[in-house]
């Protein structure tokens, strides 16, 4: 497809999180950067301000490995699906776009609220805090964090077949959180998962 390009020479490219969804930022791209965004597998852009390329992360390391690129179709606009080690906002925020607009009250989608989840629970293993029930399981250990996933297991059994979706739903959440915090555990990132729910899908 041939791409549709400003008087600038330039394409606006939007980075996507290819594990989670989410939108992280826009940028820009000239045809040099779009070639070396391709031979490096990291996210290379163009600097409208200071008029030359730029390498995401090149002094923050906050890279971005690219995992597939996409025109729109009027091909004016790119898609990078990537990974990034770091947050892709100056501010420190993961997305840029994080100033909202219009609250809708929605939820954030699933994905990002496991990931958000997790983050938590990870900020809890390096900064342990008095009193968290989080760090009370990795102090125990896997032997309790796995006893408590078979709790959760079988009263989520028991819920359903209470027939209480209220109870179901509770029990799923205390399901979903001691599995992350298992995995955290265990050193499993969410991602491998998310991969492999992707993969099955397939079939």
């Amino acid at each position: 497809m041939e791409l549709k390009w400003n008087d600038q020479g330039l394409i606006p490219a939007i980075a996507q999180d290819a594990d989670s969804g989410q939108v992280l930022m826009m940028a820009w791209m000239n045809a040099e950067a779009l070639q070396k965004t391709q031979e490096s597998g990291e996210a290379v852009y163009f600097s409208r301000s200071r008029g030359c390329l730029w390498h995401k992360g090149e002094t923050s390391g906050n890279t971005q490995k690219v995992v597939g690129i996409a025109a729109d179709c009027d091909g004016d606009t790119l898609l990078l699906r990537v990974r990034p080690t770091g947050p892709a906002c100056h501010t420190g925020e993961q997305s840029c776009f994080h100033n909202h607009l219009l609250a809708d009250g929605e939820l954030p989608q699933g994905v990002q609220l496991l990931t958000a989840l997790r983050e938590v629970i990870e900020d809890r293993k390096a900064n342990p805090q008095e009193g968290s029930y989080t760090n009370y399981l990795f102090d125990k250990g896997v032997d309790k964090i796995c006893k408590k996933v078979g709790e959760e297991a079988s009263e989520v059994i028991i819920a359903a077949k209470n027939q209480s979706k209220e109870e179901l739903c509770y029990e799923v959440g205390d399901l979903f959180y001691h599995l992350l915090v298992l995995m955290v555990n265990q050193g499993l990132p969410t991602q491998d998962v998310f991969r492999e729910l992707a993969a099955r899908h397939k079939k």
